[in-house]
């Protein structure tokens, strides 16, 4: 059995069910401020999973590489792995509010230190991602096949954004994200996703900050849920909201398994605004040819479940055409998964009532002056290191290909 908590108060019981599902119960004495989810409301009944766990308890389970390293490494000691077995080793830091422990242990992350510059500065050459794998596979709860980490600065925040102040010498949890990939298999992905993020921000949307390691092997960022005094923000990704499992990240379809469930969720006096910002990314996605936009790559961020939810920041932007030419998107718009033109992206936004022609033609423009003024910095780059200058080239190729694609004549 294990303990869920929330906001760092326990908030009920998560337990087998049968032979491969689970059931959570909350406490008795648990208030509408411990649901663990905007779709799972405090109730006397448990809930039950016939397979797995609820999709908010396996949002971020590891997947690919740390999912496989941490089976090999317990597997043997809990007779299993299921999701469950996952969840008692990773569940004491996670991205978002929720936390696990077992039933007698009290809430303590202890999150060890590690010095984000010795990361972009790569200081232990090729031995970085096996030493950051041993060290911090059991503290990295946060999903995706990417191997990712989750670290914590001995800095603190140094990189400014909303945590311009230091964090209390007494915080144990993570402050950054480490992410990493296969440079056999994806060549300097992380420089790929950096100059997407780049793009994203000129675009006008929230990024949080991020800097690429020196030889472009890694990237790190600045997580989004942690606010100044320590505390958590709740975070659900469209898996989550959408009741789906993550093997399931790519059913669906942009206006209704995204669009329309962020309006059913993100309600707040921005909620119009906001989705114009996830149109717009929506939007650059199709521009940049990212294929891996499925719904766990998009969220919704909010103080308390009941409070208001807005859109997350932009995270998890790669140009995926360089690697897989035939790439297409990773879920469909107008009932297809092929890029779409600026008209079929007209189409979707007047369809959702989200703009008029003209306002979605602006965002297009601005769209296509974002990847020019995010271009200077790939030339640049790739002039300097000579392992990315062959995928330079085809990111933009890509993106010119992309704004050539949404324009509307």
């Amino acid at each position: 059995m294990i303990r869920v908590w929330t906001d760092n108060q326990p908030a009920g019981d998560l337990d087998r069910y049968e032979l491969r599902g689970s059931t959570f119960t909350y406490d008795r004495a648990a208030d509408e401020a411990r649901e663990v989810s905007l779709t799972m409301p405090l109730r006397t009944a448990s809930w039950n999973i016939p397979i797995g766990v609820a999709p908010i308890f396996e949002m971020n389970l590891p997947e690919g590489a740390l999912r496989e390293r941490l089976r090999l490494a317990f597997a043997k000691a809990t007779s299993s792995f299921y999701e469950l077995d996952l969840l008692t080793i990773v569940g004491r830091s996670q991205l978002g509010r929720i936390r696990y422990t077992g039933t007698e242990e009290k809430l303590n992350e202890d999150v060890p230190f590690q010095s984000v510059d010795e990361i972009l500065a790569n200081r232990r050459g090729g031995g970085l991602y096996r030493y950051l794998i041993e060290r911090f596979a059991s503290y990295s709860g946060i999903s995706g096949v990417q191997p990712k980490f989750l670290i914590r600065d001995q800095n603190g925040f140094s990189n400014g954004g909303e945590m311009k102040d230091r964090l209390s010498s007494t915080f144990r949890g993570a402050t950054h994200i480490v992410k990493f990939w296969d440079a056999a298999e994806f060549p300097q992905l992380a420089a790929n996703e950096f100059f997407c993020l780049k793009a994203a921000e000129k675009c006008g949307l929230v990024v949080p900050p991020h800097r690429l390691a020196d030889d472009g092997g890694a990237l790190v960022i600045e997580r989004f849920d942690l606010r100044a005094d320590g505390t958590y923000r709740g975070f659900e990704d469209f898996c989550v909201l959408n009741a789906r499992r993550t093997d399931e990240k790519y059913r669906g379809s942009y206006e209704t398994q995204v669009m329309r469930r962020f309006e059913q969720f993100a309600k707040s006096e921005s909620a119009i605004a906001e989705s114009l910002q996830l149109f717009t990314l929506i939007a650059l996605n199709c521009a940049i040819r990212n294929g891996d936009a499925h719904l766990k790559n998009f969220g919704v961020i909010y103080d308390s479940v009941r409070s208001e939810a807005h859109l997350a920041p932009v995270y998890d932007l790669v140009t995926t055409t360089v690697y897989l030419p035939k790439d297409e998107m990773a879920l469909k718009l107008n009932g297809t998964s092929q890029w779409p033109t600026g008209k079929d992206l007209i189409r979707f936004a007047e369809g959702k009532s989200l703009a008029t022609k003209r306002d979605v033609v602006r965002i297009f423009d601005r769209i296509s002056t974002a990847l020019s003024e995010a271009t200077p910095g790939v030339e640049e780059y790739r002039s300097e290191h000579a392992e990315f200058k062959d995928v330079g080239r085809r990111m933009l190729e890509e993106w010119e290909s992309g704004r050539k694609s949404l324009e509307v004549k």
